[in-house]
């Protein structure tokens, strides 16, 4: 078996990303607390946000054994992202594969260490939020996974197998 590097070098890469963004706004900015919050433009903030849920705050983790069912569920995605990334030959997706899982495991490493997603990317229009407040991870993820859908449904292989009763052959 082939290891995907480019899958692995993009998910180690956003993993580092993802964590070293949460550190630098939780520690040295101090935005760490429910309240914590500093606009950086007049459509960007830095946010404090615990996310105790999974995507739009489905499936909320507020006890101890739904954080860790959570951790497992999410967790048993990041393998089978993995198991993906390895069967797959082409570079881009291996990439594409690379950012959901880095992602995954960045919010999975918060949840068994925090017991929730640390959430701090606040886009917004004045007091108009059109998005839920993410983090580095959770755009990796998104990212990822519409480079998927984009290449599945526009990008067709230019190989096409060769038949033996080819009338050219």
């Amino acid at each position: 078996m082939r290891l995907p590097r480019a899958g692995i070098a993009a998910a180690a890469l956003l993993f580092a990303l993802d964590q070293l963004s949460k550190w630098v706004v939780t520690g040295p900015m101090g935005i760490d607390h429910l309240g914590a919050a500093r606009e950086v433009t007049g459509f960007f903030a830095l946010r404090f946000v615990p996310n105790i849920g999974v995507s739009l705050g489905l499936l909320p983790a507020d006890g101890d054994a739904t954080r860790w069912a959570l951790v497992a569920m999410t967790g048993a995605i990041a393998v089978a992202v993995a198991v993906w990334m390895t069967r797959e030959k082409h570079p881009a997706d291996q990439m594409a594969l690379g950012l959901v899982l880095g992602g995954a495991l960045g919010n999975i490493l918060d949840r068994i260490r925090f017991g929730y997603v640390v959430d701090f990317c606040d886009l917004h229009i004045g007091d108009w939020r059109p998005f839920l407040v993410f983090n580095v991870a959770d755009a990796a993820i998104t990212i990822g996974v519409v480079l998927l859908l984009l290449r599945a449904l526009l990008v067709r292989d230019k190989t096409r197998p060769v038949s033996a009763e080819s009338p050219h052959a």
